[in-house]
């Protein structure tokens, strides 16, 4: 499960199959040194996405691939 504080690069090790989901929305920032450190709240304000859909987006698809 992910929240807003897991850090883009926590999320991708969770589980890569998330990297379609954050591409899908503009993130295109997977290998950029920001990822490491970014979190997914603040990921989804510099691209003006809702937080709270793309962490439900990604919580769906963990929950559904275990």
């Amino acid at each position: 499960m992910v929240t807003k504080d897991t850090t883009i690069m926590e999320a991708v090790r969770m589980n890569e199959g998330i990297v379609p989901i954050l591409m899908s929305v503009g993130m295109h920032c997977i290998g950029c040194a920001m990822a490491h450190g970014e979190t997914l709240a603040e990921a989804a304000e510099v691209h003006g996405i809702d937080a709270d859909e793309l962490i439900n987006a990604i919580n769906k698809y963990l929950e559904e691939n275990k």
